[in-house]
């Protein structure tokens, strides 16, 4: 898929899931039964236009309440994303992830990351989606409830898309704003200039999300698939994707975002979209040759 295409269902995708105007202007935040309902990609409750609830945001909830319940249900639709089409989420329709796009456009040096450093730093989403799941069970207040702590200290995407909107249409919440106020929007002003160095700096080192979505892109229904056979061997896909997967080698890697880049620049078009099923047939027919 062309990127204008792409970058267009980004822009959808957002506006859908921000659909509720109103909030803009009065301050306040859609409270109806969508907000029972969690959005495949990282968008934030508390975004005055925001129509869903934020997955992330919704397990520490649920983790940090009183009755320490895990959350089937969140985790039941987070899977279900996942397993249909893996980080399709991350590329398509996460509101956070088509931000950070058009950050990366902005003209500025575009410094390289060594790859042993890129590579610890991969990590750290894997560690953030372990402190989404245990630090509200392991940390509590005198009530036993436990903090969201990537909510509430670390997530960039509700200092933008809840945090300062609501501080500018609010004047009690302007009188209220202090250190953690700040703190949060100096993540996010990193983020913000990370983003326009490096590409998506937010989804290749930091989001839990994005980790578990990842997790699940070799399994998921929605796959790609290198035919070896068209394939020439140009690296024109490896050198065009800017997550730092090796196409021909991992093309379902967890660090693919499902952009389709490596697709629209292939000259041989030996890159395709299929299915799980599709790719488990092909391999045990190539299996059965081989053995024939």
């Amino acid at each position: 898929m062309k990127r204008k295409k792409r970058h267009l269902i980004q822009a959808a995708a957002a506006i859908l899931q921000n659909g509720y105007l109103a909030g803009f202007f009065t301050g306040g935040i859609y409270r109806g039964d969508g907000k029972h309902i969690c959005v495949p990609g990282l968008n934030c409750y508390s975004c005055p236009g925001a129509l869903g609830a934020c997955p992330i945001g919704s397990i520490q909830a649920v983790i940090g309440g009183n009755s320490r319940d895990f959350s089937y249900y969140v985790m039941g639709l987070i899977l279900l994303f996942g397993v249909l089409v893996g980080r399709v989420v991350c590329g398509f329709l996460c509101p956070f992830g088509f931000i950070q796009d058009l950050l990366a456009k902005i003209r500025s040096p575009k410094p390289h990351i060594p790859d042993k450093l890129d590579r610890v730093l991969r990590w750290n989403k894997f560690i953030m989606l372990a402190a989404v799941i245990f630090l509200p069970m392991l940390i509590t207040d005198a009530l036993g409830l436990g903090t969201p702590f990537f909510c509430k200290y670390f997530c960039p995407a509700g200092t933008l898309e809840g945090g300062i909107p609501l501080v500018i249409a609010d004047e009690g919440l302007r009188d209220a704003i202090g250190l953690l106020f700040f703190w949060k929007v100096s993540v996010l002003v990193a983020v913000i200039i990370s983003s326009i160095l490096i590409y998506r700096p937010f989804c290749k080192y930091f989001c839990p999300l994005g980790a578990l979505y990842g997790l699940l892109n070799r399994i998921s229904f929605f796959q790609l698939h290198v035919d070896n056979h068209k394939c020439i061997n140009c690296g024109a896909c490896e050198r065009t994707c800017k997550m730092g997967v090796k196409v021909t080698e991992n093309i379902n890697s967890i660090e693919c975002i499902r952009c389709g880049e490596c697709r629209n620049v292939c000259p041989v078009h030996a890159i395709t979209i299929t299915s799980l099923a599709s790719k488990q047939a092909a391999s045990k027919i190539k299996d059965a040759k081989h053995s024939s």
